[in-house]
């Protein structure tokens, strides 16, 4: 599991310097997005990543990594606007990291945590798998937002983006870091 830690973090700082570089260019303009517009914004990542999978080529010279990695920005965006609600007015940058440093936290104490109980399986997903995953949490969340966020039983909006993240993460690391322990 030292391996996997390591890993996860070398990809929250991929995707944080990403992020902070985004943020000097455009500030935080993304303040004004709804949440379904947000998972909206999500989907059409994730379905570039599933066509390009699907097709074998992009015709965009982007492959499916940098979606993976604004998949992620964008679920860390999502759960700041539950938290904070849409806005007008930007965050200052400081404050912005402080909460996409927790978020990802979050996200990691999560992977931690299922991580021991599922002992690592997720090593032995394909990258094909992960993008489903994500287009099903998707789903979900598109249905609880159509519910006007109620659920019954099920997880709310916000466990599903920390479902979203990790499944990206892992991912990047099948991407990044060329695991063969795929079946």
């Amino acid at each position: 599991m030292e391996k996997t830690n390591q890993q996860y973090d070398e990809v929250i700082a991929t995707c944080r310097s990403v992020f902070s570089k985004k943020m000097e260019d455009y500030g935080t303009a993304w303040r004004i997005l709804r949440p379904q517009s947000l998972t909206d914004q999500i989907y059409i990542k994730a379905s570039r990543i599933r066509s390009i999978e699907e097709k074998g080529i992009s015709k965009v010279d982007e492959g499916i990594r940098p979606e993976f990695i604004g998949i992620i920005n964008y679920a860390i965006i999502g759960l700041i606007q539950l938290k904070l609600n849409p806005s007008e007015t930007e965050l200052e940058n400081e404050k912005t990291l402080e909460l996409y440093d927790s978020f990802f936290k979050q996200a990691k104490g999560l992977m931690l945590d299922k991580n021991h109980d599922y002992d690592e399986a997720w090593r032995k997903m394909r990258v094909s798998s992960y993008t489903d995953l994500i287009l099903m949490k998707l789903k979900r969340i598109k249905q609880i937002e159509n519910n006007q966020g109620k659920t019954v039983v099920s997880e709310g909006i916000d466990a599903n983006y920390l479902d979203i993240i990790n499944y990206a993460v892992f991912a990047l690391i099948k991407i990044s870091f060329k695991d063969d322990t795929q079946s």
